[in-house]
C-alpha cells in the first residue's frame, strides 16, 4: 500500500526558511507522473503550491511561491522535497504532499496524500 509522510514543518519568522520532506513507501504506479505539494489554510480551499514530473524532473510553481520555493525529488531515496525561502505570513498553512496523474496543478489529479505538516510564519 502506498503511503506518503511529510516532515519538516515548524514555526519561523518572516524571511526565514524551511525544508519540507515527503517520504514515499510502497510502489506508486508508473503512470502517476505528478508529485506535488499543496497547502490549506483554515477557511480556505486546498491550493496547489508546486509539482514535479516523475519522468524528467520538470518543476512547476504557483505564482505565489515562484522564485521563493524549490521542489525536488530523490528517486533513489523515494523522497520529495520543498525548499521554502523568504517565507511570508501568507505561507502559513498545512502542507501536503501527493502523487497522481493528469493535470498536475489540479488537486483532483492526486490519489495519494500525506497527513500534512504545519508551517507557521509569524513575527
Amino acid at each position: 500500500q502506498v503511503q506518503l509522510v511529510e516532515s519538516g514543518g515548524g514555526s519561523v519568522q518572516p524571511g526565514g526558511s524551511l525544508r519540507l520532506s515527503c517520504t514515499v513507501s510502497g510502489n506508486i504506479p508508473p503512470s502517476y507522473g505528478c508529485m506535488g505539494w499543496f497547502r490549506q489554510a483554515p477557511g480556505k480551499e486546498r491550493a496547489w503550491v508546486a509539482n514535479i514530473l516523475t519522468t524528467h524532473d520538470s518543476a512547476h510553481y504557483s505564482d505565489s511561491v515562484k522564485g521563493r520555493f524549490t521542489i525536488s525529488q530523490d528517486k533513489h531515496k523515494n523522497m520529495m522535497f520543498l525548499q521554502m525561502d523568504s517565507l511570508k505570513p501568507e505561507d502559513t498553512a498545512m502542507y501536503y504532499c501527493a502523487a497522481g496523474r493528469g493535470w498536475c496543478p489540479d488537486a483532483q489529479t492526486y490519489n495519494y496524500w500525506g497527513q500534512g505538516t504545519q508551517v507557521t510564519v509569524s513575527s
